[in-house]
C-alpha cells in the first residue's frame, strides 16, 4: 500500500547499517511520497534510472531523467512524482538509515489549504489513509 506501483526497500537486504535505501517504480500519476514533506534529521538522495521524475521543492519544480539524481539536505521539502506518460524507475538513499521524523503537507477541501497530515491505516485495513492533523478530514487514500 503507498503512493507508487512498487517500492521495495532493499537496505536490510543488503544489511546497511546507516543507509537507508528503496527501489521505487512509478506509473503516470504516482509519487514516492504520501505529500509534500521533509525528513528534519536526514538527508536524501533520488537517482532516475528510468523515465523522468519531477519534484516540487522549495525553489520550483525540478525534473529529473534518467542517469540524473538529486539531492535534499536535512529539512528541505520535496515530493518527487511521475508527471510523465511512461513508468519511472529509480533509488531513493537516505541518512541516517532511520529518519525519526517526517512532517508532511497535503491538500484539505475541508481547510481550503495545505495543513499538516498524518499516515494510518484505513478502518478496514485495506488502504493506507492521509489525515489533515487540524479538522481529521482524509485527504487521500492509497491502496
Amino acid at each position: 500500500m503507498g503512493p507508487a506501483a512498487d517500492k521495495r526497500a532493499l537496505a536490510a537486504a543488503l544489511g546497511t547499517e546507516e543507509l537507508a535505501l528503496n527501489y521505487y517504480e512509478l506509473d503516470p500519476g504516482d509519487s514516492f511520497g504520501f505529500g509534500y514533506h521533509r525528513h528534519p534529521d536526514q538527508e536524501e538522495v533520488f537517482y532516475v534510472t528510468e523515465g523522468t521524475a519531477t519534484f516540487e521543492t522549495e525553489d520550483g519544480e525540478v525534473a529529473v531523467s534518467a542517469g540524473e539524481a538529486i539531492r535534499f539536505a536535512p529539512g528541505e521539502w520535496q515530493l518527487g512524482r511521475n508527471a510523465g506518460d511512461e513508468r519511472c524507475v529509480a533509488l531513493a538513499m537516505g541518512a541516517p538509515k532511520e529518519a525519526p521524523r517526517t512532517e508532511m503537507l497535503r491538500e484539505c477541501p475541508d481547510c481550503e489549504g495545505r495543513t499538516e497530515n498524518t499516515v494510518e491505516m484505513a478502518d478496514d485495513r485495506e488502504a493506507l489513509v492521509t489525515r489533515c492533523s487540524d479538522c481529521g478530514a482524509e485527504t487521500g487514500r492509497f491502496a
